[in-house]
């Protein structure tokens, strides 16, 4: 009978994993924006939703787990977000390249701005080079390469390469993107944000536009 019953109560246990996950990260997340990752604990996590660390990690293998899952579900919106621009029809290759730029850059200094102990675990993960993140800078390097790709392919761009020039747009924004930089923005010189994405519009069309 303890048999039966350990296994029913384990079947439960499956059905309701989904929702029991998002449980867990919508806490952490909480717990993150108000004393931030590293003071957080699963016991905090654990306590708050009324189940035992032991049960927390039946869904979560480690703290960092639960640390990068919440890292994804934070940087979604903005990913969704790019690709939707990119994927608009009626704007020109360099209105989506100037879109997903501003967007990235909004996102970063909204964060930092309104949520700063999520902006420090976010500067965490990319200068810590967290799995999560490194997926996040390939998914941006995507959807930048798509674009150029067909700014080529409409006569709107010219580069011999569109997966390098998308990798030179990503270098070249990384000090109004990077958590980091862009928390110390006031006194790190550079241009403007839109000079930067004039000279980087100008470079993708060559030297002949």
């Amino acid at each position: 009978m303890m048999t039966d019953s350990a296994e029913v109560a384990r079947s439960i246990l499956d059905d309701q994993a989904p929702t029991t996950r998002c449980r867990i990260l919508a806490t952490a997340e909480r717990f993150f924006r108000e004393i931030g990752y590293q003071k957080t604990t699963v016991s905090d996590i654990a306590k708050s939703l009324g189940m035992s660390p032991a049960n927390v990690y039946r869904f979560f293998e480690s703290k960092k787990a639960i640390n990068e899952a919440v890292v994804a579900s934070v940087i979604k919106d903005i990913e969704g977000l790019i690709a939707a621009i990119a994927d608009v029809p009626s704007l020109s290759a360099a209105d989506r390249v100037a879109g997903i730029v501003r967007a990235l850059h909004h996102d970063c200094v909204e964060r930092c701005r309104a949520n700063p102990r999520i902006h420090e675990m976010v500067e965490a993960a990319m200068t810590e080079s967290w799995g999560v993140c490194e997926h996040h800078v390939a998914r941006i390097s995507a959807v930048l390469t798509r674009v150029v790709r067909e700014g080529v392919l409409g006569g709107e761009f010219d580069t011999k390469d569109p997966e390098v020039a998308a990798l030179c747009v990503q270098a070249s924004i990384i000090r109004y993107c990077n958590p980091m930089l862009v928390s110390l923005y006031p006194n790190v010189p550079g241009p403007p944000l839109d000079d930067m994405i004039s000279f980087i519009i100008s470079g993708l069309r060559g030297a002949s536009r």
